[in-house]
């Protein structure tokens, strides 16, 4: 015990003459160093968004998918501030990709009807049972767009299901 307290005194001299704990490098806070500010380049502006966007959404690309084979399903379901389009459809080959709603537009057809084509990126792969080749795609209806429309198309490659209000 007469031992242990002088040795004590003299180890927190030794400490205390070294300077502030919160200042040295054995502090791990301090390995790092402070926080500097830098203005962000563009290039830098948030690295978890890529820098290219979908095939489907470039515009100097065509859009080149193809109608699926058919459609199975079509339901619209009613929403605050409009409605949305959910289909099921079945391709000719499996693995099909980049599947959406590519909305028809031009004069076949009355001012009433909103249509639209199933389409996919569709690879050439061996063809697999219908339901490991199913594919779902929907897009959402404003109310604006719904005032006028009396019909809901939606197109394949083999047929085509309609909903009436």
């Amino acid at each position: 015990m007469r031992k242990t307290i002088p040795l004590l005194l003299i180890a927190a001299l030794v400490l205390t003459s070294c300077g502030r704990v919160r200042d040295s490098r054995i502090n791990p806070l301090n390995w790092f160093g402070r926080a500097e500010a830098r203005e962000v380049t563009p290039s830098e502006t948030n690295p978890l968004i890529p820098r290219r966007s979908a095939i489907s959404l470039r515009p100097d690309r065509p859009d080149e998918r193809t109608p699926v084979a058919q459609i199975t399903e079509m339901t619209v379901d009613r929403l605050p501030g409009g409605a949305i389009v959910r289909v099921t459809g079945v391709p000719s080959r499996q693995g099909a990709y980049n599947v959406g709603l590519k909305a028809v537009d031009g004069p076949e057809g009355p001012d009433d009807v909103l249509r639209y084509v199933l389409v996919a990126d569709q690879p050439v792969r061996p063809v697999g049972t219908a339901a490991s080749r199913q594919v779902v795609a929907a897009v959402r209806v404003s109310d604006q767009d719904l005032a006028t429309i009396k019909r809901i198309e939606v197109l394949s490659a083999s047929n085509i299901l309609t909903s009436r209000r």
